[in-house]
């Protein structure tokens, strides 16, 4: 008779951990409920700046947060688990802090959070600046690329640095992008006695790297012949670095449009070519996300390139050939499919990996992919159109009209029980 496997271990059950926010004023800008809560707890866990502005008889136990952080949190707190125990952040824990990973990890229900002024908050204060009417970009632990998504004239943004080297390379992308002209102003040590601002623009950027806590503002102006990024789909064509492969201005829009966006969901985006559907998705909310399949090597590159160009490094580029290279891929909300229509299975393959409500459009511009499209909206309904676009151009001494090639589109929502599908 074989012995009997023992019960897999369970994590020991974690206590209400106190989340208490500190700024970079320390000890003294603490309210008497913050310092109360630290001087009770028997185990504070922080980062090493953190928990160097602490007294020294403050609290118990002092533990610094291995890196990488976040697989360590639950291990970690349930190694304290029955102890009073604080957690140290920088402002404000649930704007971009550790707040989020704990939530996440050990639900809100185990947490009390002592909130203190986010950085934002003492920046707008400084500058006068309204905080609703203010972007706010953060560039910890991300790629510097993500900023170019919000860059508009005009507009006021906040960037929350990772260093002390953050501001150069944020003058330096402004300069790339046309924003050379805008107004940066450097606010370190936010609320501390050491507090400083260095003033400039990007153009003339010139200082040194200073202390590595600091909040950057940026007022937008572009240069008169920057190209001009709007904040709904359909971006100039000269946009983006391409051989030809790529949905032009008009039918992207249109097609952006059926695909319909929401903030946090997936894109799958089948036959890349340049990019153009999944970074225009992206940039419709920070929290999009989307993934584009492109078998040609050199597109692929060609993609990742254009994705940090516009803002959304977070792009995942697939090399492969659909339907084969989406096997493993997170289940998406929508599917476009902008090539390879005809690829053996490839249609069936993005409808079963559809869950009911998500969507799915493919572009066509030739008639042996037209008909199968046909043929599916016969089986599944949804809209069938045809997409006509002609430019003027100059003929002779005159001005006619130049006809692209039409576009056909098929766009159709998966209900729970789709008619038709009875493959």
């Amino acid at each position: 008779m074989s012995p009997v496997s023992p019960p897999p271990a369970v994590p020991a059950p974690v206590s209400a951990v106190s989340v208490v926010g500190i700024g970079a004023d320390g000890w003294p800008g603490l309210p008497e409920s913050a310092r109360a809560v630290l001087r009770d707890a028997e185990v504070l866990i922080g980062g090493e700046r953190q928990l160097g502005l602490l007294p020294p008889d403050c609290g118990g136990l002092r533990v610094t947060w291995p890196s990488p952080l976040r697989p360590a949190v639950r291990g970690l707190l349930a190694a304290h688990a029955g102890s009073r125990t604080a957690v140290l952040a920088s402002g404000d824990p649930m704007f971009y802090g550790i707040g989020r990973a704990l939530t996440e990890e050990l639900g809100a229900g185990a947490l009390r959070v002592l909130p203190h002024p986010s950085s934002v908050s003492y920046a707008c204060a400084r500058l006068g600046w309204p905080v609703e009417d203010t972007g706010t970009v953060t560039l910890v632990g991300r790629p510097t690329a993500r900023l170019a998504a919000a860059l508009h004239d005009g507009r006021r943004l906040l960037v929350l640095s990772a260093d002390a080297t953050t501001p150069a390379a944020v003058a330096a992308l402004l300069r790339e992008r046309g924003f050379g002209p805008s107004r940066m102003r450097v606010l370190e040590q936010l609320g501390s006695p050491a507090e400083d601002c260095l003033d400039g623009t990007a153009d003339t950027w010139e200082h040194p790297p200073g202390d590595p806590l600091n909040v950057i503002a940026v007022d937008c102006r572009s240069t008169p012949d920057a190209l001009r990024l709007g904040a709904v789909p359909g971006l100039p064509d000269e946009a983006y670095e391409h051989d030809g492969q790529l949905t032009k201005r008009h039918v992207r829009a249109a097609t952006l449009g059926v695909l319909a966006p929401a903030p946090g969901e997936l894109l799958w985006d089948i036959g890349g070519g340049s990019g153009s559907i999944a970074a225009e998705w992206m940039r419709t909310h920070p929290s999009c996300r989307a993934v584009t399949v492109e078998r040609d090597p050199v597109r692929a590159a060609r993609i990742a390139r254009n994705a940090d160009r516009l803002g959304v490094p977070g792009l995942h580029v697939v090399t492969g050939r659909a339907p084969d290279a989406l096997a493993g891929l997170p289940v998406p909300d929508a599917v476009f499919i902008g090539g390879g229509l005809t690829a053996p299975g490839l249609l069936d393959a993005c409808w079963d990996a559809l869950p009911p409500g998500g969507r799915l459009v493919a572009n066509t511009v030739t008639m042996e992919s037209e008909a199968l499209l046909a043929e599916w909206y016969r089986r599944f309904g949804g809209d069938l159109v045809r997409l006509a676009v002609a430019h003027a151009v100059p003929v002779g001494g005159f001005t006619g009209w130049r006809q692209a090639m039409p576009v056909t589109q098929w766009s159709v929502q998966k209900t729970p029980h789709a008619p038709g599908d009875d493959r």
